[in-house]
């Protein structure tokens, strides 16, 4: 279940739908993280869900790096924007295989790791 304030960062960023200039992307993330990082709750939320968070900017860096709006990394992946849409708006956890299909289509390549904590 999304909190109020996941549901309010989704509502700011869109659905997704739009067709933005790849660049913009990320403009719009990081204006919209400084923003929403102000609020106690939100940056609770954001440190319990950090690892989810570096995953989804991840992936839409390498998408914007590629020049590829959401419509034509669908094509290449050989799914819909909608469901690139779902899976950068962090709605979907994402398979191993789906995201070395991303990397693959973002012309990277997928490193995954264990990293310890202090705990």
């Amino acid at each position: 279940m999304r909190s109020a304030v996941e549901a309010d960062a989704a509502a700011s960023i869109g659905d997704g739908q739009e067709e933005d200039e790849p660049g913009d992307t990320m403009a719009k993330l990081k204006d919209l993280k400084e923003r929403l990082i102000q609020d106690s709750a939100f940056r609770d939320e954001y440190a319990r869900a950090d690892g989810d968070f570096a995953l989804v900017e991840a992936m839409i860096r390498a998408r914007t790096a590629a020049k590829l709006t959401q419509s034509e990394l669908a094509v290449r992946i050989g799914t819909t924007q909608s469901a690139i849409a779902r899976l950068e708006g962090g709605r979907l956890s994402p398979s191993i295989r789906t995201l070395r299909r991303y990397a693959e289509a973002t012309g990277t390549r997928l490193t995954l790791g264990f990293e310890r904590t202090d705990g």
